[in-house]
Parts: C-alpha cells; structure tokens; sequence
C-alpha cells in the first residue's frame, strides 16, 4: 500500500530506520512510533518508497 501523502512517507521511514536499528527506537514520536510497533519491515518499506511527486504535504 503507498503512502497518501509526503508526511506519512516521511513518518514510514523514520520508523523503518529504527526497527532497522539505525537510530533509537526512543527517537520516535507520534505515528512514527505507532507504525514502527504495528507494522512490519516490509510494510514500512512499501510505504516508504513511494514516489513523492503528486503527494500532499498532508493527507485531507
């Protein structure tokens, strides 16, 4: 599933580098740290990846 908008690519991939163990779990806050505990790598990673161009800032 890809992401709806540039906040919530951004918020995947902070949550994918801390469950990759690349910064501190305690570093996340808000829906970073909610999606790093209910979803999983591969998840994280569909959700990241997603192109930017033609996403809002935040999903309406």
């Amino acid at each position: 599933m890809p992401a709806k908008s540039k906040a919530q690519q951004k918020a995947a991939g902070a949550a994918l580098s801390a469950k990759r163990g690349d910064q501190p779990k305690s570093s996340l806050k808000g829906a970073s740290k909610q999606m790093e505990k209910s979803m999983s790598e591969k998840q994280l990673e569909e959700f990241a990846s997603t192109k930017h161009k033609g996403k809002p800032e935040h999903a309406g």
